[in-house]
């Protein structure tokens, strides 16, 4: 994102992305980029920019959309348009006076949207795949449960279960970590809480394999609701003044 806005400000300069680190998984896709828009801002013609980039979009796409045919065959139409016109801008300003509505896929079964979010339990997973994957509550407690840790076979089989949500995703895997669960039974704003420790299936040696991030910080429950400071009110001059 900081990326994009970079380029937004000054399509033309190209040093921020020279510069910005992305994550290791999609480091060779994102030099790549760089070096297609490199090779759109050195080009003289407009003929035969929208296949350059297509070059390096055609692969991305079929990793992150499910129907790729379908928006693959939007893309050869684009390209099909573009050179109907001499120059970018010409052809900008034609798609921006009159968009595409909609997919040109062919008519068949409707499908439920790419972008649908499935909530599920991880038995309820088995036999499933999806493209993105967010395991929740990564701790012990939760991971294995608190309810089948009294024999090596439960806390087996809780390993398992870890497994099977892991390997439900095919491209993206992100696994969940609170830091603290609040303790219920609690007023509103109360702030008592228990530190959640990740699961022991997940071993220290285990995070060079991940990127990990943090979330923001967040002022807690109790900060949240912090009284303002005291403020001494003399009701009497107040109620004076509106008699008067």
């Amino acid at each position: 994102r900081r990326a994009r806005a970079g380029v937004a400000r000054d399509g033309r300069d190209l040093a921020l992305l020279e510069r910005f680190k992305p994550p290791a998984s999609a480091a060779a896709m994102f030099a790549a980029l760089v070096v297609a828009m490199k090779d759109v801002l050195r080009a003289s013609h407009w003929q035969g920019q929208i296949e350059r980039l297509r070059r390096w979009y055609d692969p991305v796409l079929e990793l992150v959309y499910d129907s790729a045919h379908t928006r693959l065959g939007d893309l050869d139409q684009l390209e099909r348009m573009a050179a109907q016109h001499a120059t970018r801008s010409s052809f900008l300003t034609d798609l921006s006076l009159d968009p595409p509505e909609a997919s040109g896929a062919e008519a068949g079964p409707p499908a439920k949207d790419e972008d649908w979010l499935v909530l599920s339990t991880i038995h309820s997973a088995k036999g499933q795949e999806w493209r993105a994957v967010f395991v929740l509550n990564v701790v012990d407690g939760c991971i294995p449960s608190d309810m089948a840790t009294d024999t090596p076979e439960e806390i087996e089989e809780e390993r398992r279960l870890l497994y099977v949500a892991m390997t439900r995703a095919r491209d993206e895997l992100v696994l969940m970590q609170p830091l603290r669960f609040y303790v219920r039974g609690q007023g509103y704003g109360g702030d008592r809480s228990v530190y959640a420790p990740r699961s022991r299936f997940i071993a220290e040696s285990d995070l060079e394999a991940f990127e990990l991030a943090g979330a923001p910080q967040q002022p807690t429950r109790a900060d949240a609701t912090m009284p303002s400071p005291a403020v001494n009110v003399d009701l009497k001059a107040g109620m004076r003044e509106m008699w008067r």
